[in-house]
C-alpha cells in the first residue's frame, strides 16, 4: 500500500510551522522509512487519531530532555516537581497546535477530518498496540532534540 504524501505533507508543514512560531526553532527534515505500526521509538508519547475523509493515527515522540527544552520555553521558571506534574499538558498542547495546523491545511484541499484530544503517554516500559497499518515515520531534528512523527492515515 502506498502512502500519499498529501496525508504527510500538512504535518510536516505544520510541525516546522508550530516549532519555528512558538519555539523559535527550525525543524530540519530527515529520513522517511516506512514501517509496520505507528508504535513510538522515544520516551514520550502523544497519540492522537483521525477520523472523517481520512483515518488513522499520527504518533509524535520525543526525549525527555527535549520534552524540558520544550517546558522551559512555553513555561520558563517551573520547578522540577511542577515541570513533572505539567509536561504531558505542555506537550499534549504542542501536538494539537501541530494537528489543528494539519486539519487547516487539509480542509484548504476540500478534505474534512477531526481529530481526538492527544494522548500522552511516557516511561520506557509502556507497551502500546496499535493497529497494523503501513506507517510513515520522519524524523524531524531540531536544536532542543528530535521529532518522530509517525502517520499512519488511510
Amino acid at each position: 500500500m502506498s502512502i500519499n504524501a498529501e496525508y504527510i505533507n500538512p504535518f510536516l508543514e505544520a510541525a516546522s510551522v508550530v516549532f519555528k512560531s512558538i519555539l523559535n526553532v527550525d525543524l530540519r527534515r530527515g529520513k522517511l522509512i516506512i514501517k509496520e505500526t505507528p508504535i513510538p521509538s522515544l520516551d514520550v508519547a502523544i497519540i492522537i487519531g483521525i477520523t472523517g475523509g481520512v483515518t488513522g493515527e499520527i504518533v509524535y515522540s520525543m526525549s525527555y530532555p527535549m520534552v524540558n527544552k520544550i517546558a522551559e520555553v512555553l513555561m520558563p521558571g517551573l520547578s522540577e516537581e511542577q515541570m513533572m506534574n505539567e509536561y504531558k499538558d505542555i506537550v499534549g498542547e504542542l501536538a494539537n497546535m501541530i494537528t489543528g495546523n494539519a486539519m487547516n491545511l487539509f480542509a484548504s484541499t476540500g478534505k474534512v477530518i477531526d481529530m481526538t484530544t492527544p494522548t500522552v503517554i511516557d516511561g520506557k516500559n509502556f507497551n502500546i498496540t496499535m493497529i497494523k497499518q503501513t506507517t510513515l515515520g520522519i524524523t524531524l531534528y531540531s536544536p532542543m532534540g528530535q521529532l518522530e512523527m509517525n502517520i499512519a492515515l488511510k
